[in-house]
C-alpha cells in the first residue's frame, strides 16, 4: 500500500535534527523511485520548517564580511554556503510540500533537486569540518527562506523569485567565490563548488521550466511577466555581473539577459503589480 507523498514531504520539511532531516530527505526520494508514495490523492497536512537551533538567524547585514585569506574567514565563508545547501533541502520540500494539483513530474524534480541538496550540504560541510568547524558555528540569514514564505501562495511566484531569482543568483556568484578559494590555496572547496554548480544549473533550469509552464497556462508573457514580480514584490534585481554561459544553460534567453541588465522599470515608485490571474494550484 502506498503513502501520502504529502505526509513524507512534511515529515521531511519538519525535522528539526541536521540527520533526520537528511535521513527523511533521502528515504523519500528513494520511495518516491520505487513507487511508495502517493501524490494522486493529496492529505490535507499542515506544513511546517524545521531546522536546528544553530546558527543563530540575524539580518544579512550582521553577518560578518568574510575574507577567505584567513582560516577563520574561509570557515566563515564555507559556512554561509554550507547554510544555503541547508535551506535549499527545505526549500525544494517545500516546493514539492505546498503546491498541490501539479503534473506529477513536478514533484518528481522537486523531490530529486532535494535529494541533490542534502548531498551538496554533506559534501560542503566536510570541507567545512575540515577547517575545524562545523554547520552552527557562525550566524547566518534567512534571506532565502523568507522569500519562500512570501511566495506561499502561489506555485508560479515561488518558481519565478526562488529558484529562478535568488537560486540563480548562485550562479552568479560561486566562479568569483571559487577564484577567491583558489586564490587561497583551497583547491578542494573550490572543486567542490564545481560540483554545487553544475547541479544548480539543473534546479534554476527546472525553475525555468515550470515557471514558463505554468506562464504558458495561464496565458502569460513569460519573461515580462518576470520582470513584473520582481517589481511587484521589490525583490532584489540580478546582479550586474551575471554569469551568462550559467543562466542560458539553466533556460534564461540571451534577449532576457540583455534585459535584466537594464535598470528596473518603476510606475512612480510604487509597486507594479502582476498579472497573475487564477492560481491553478492550491496551497497547503
Amino acid at each position: 500500500m502506498s503513502t501520502s507523498l504529502f505526509v513524507a514531504l512534511a515529515a521531511a520539511l519538519a525535522a528539526s535534527d541536521i540527520d533526520t532531516k537528511i535521513s527523511l530527505t533521502e528515504r523519500l526520494a528513494s520511495d518516491w523511485l520505487a513507487g511508495k508514495l502517493d501524490c494522486r490523492h493529496p492529505a490535507p497536512v499542515a506544513l511546517s520548517c524545521g531546522r536546528p537551533e544553530q546558527p543563530e538567524l540575524v539580518q544579512p547585514k550582521e553577518v560578518e564580511q568574510r575574507n577567505p585569506k584567513t582560516p577563520e574567514g574561509r570557515a566563515r565563508l564555507l559556512h554561509a554556503i554550507v547554510h544555503i545547501e541547508f535551506t535549499a533541502i527545505n526549500l525544494a520540500l517545500d516546493h514539492a510540500a505546498r503546491f498541490r494539483n501539479m503534473p506529477e513530474q513536478y514533484y518528481a524534480d522537486w523531490i530529486a533537486v532535494a535529494a541533490e541538496e542534502a548531498m551538496h550540504f554533506e559534501l560542503l560541510r566536510q570541507r567545512l569540518r575540515s577547517l575545524d568547524h562545523d554547520y552552527g558555528d557562525f550566524p547566518a540569514h534567512a534571506g532565502l527562506w523568507e522569500m519562500a514564505e512570501k511566495t506561499s501562495g502561489d506555485v508560479l511566484v515561488r518558481m519565478a523569485l526562488v529558484p529562478r531569482l535568488l537560486e540563480a543568483r548562485g550562479l552568479d556568484a560561486t566562479p568569483p567565490i571559487q577564484r577567491r578559494l583558489e586564490a587561497c590555496g583551497d583547491h578542494e572547496s573550490a572543486q567542490a563548488l564545481d560540483v554545487i554548480l553544475r547541479d544548480e544549473i539543473g534546479h534554476v533550469g527546472l525553475g525555468d521550466r515550470w515557471f514558463r509552464h505554468l506562464c504558458a497556462e495561464r496565458q502569460l508573457p513569460a519573461e515580462e511577466t518576470y520582470r513584473q514580480l520582481l517589481d511587484g514584490f521589490n525583490a532584489p534585481w540580478p546582479q550586474a555581473s551575471m554569469n551568462t554561459e550559467a543562466r542560458l544553460a539553466a533556460g534564461f534567453s540571451a534577449e532576457e539577459l540583455a534585459s535584466l541588465r537594464q535598470p528596473r522599470s518603476s510606475q512612480d515608485g510604487r509597486p507594479i503589480q502582476p498579472p497573475l490571474g487564477n492560481h491553478s494550484s492550491k496551497a497547503a
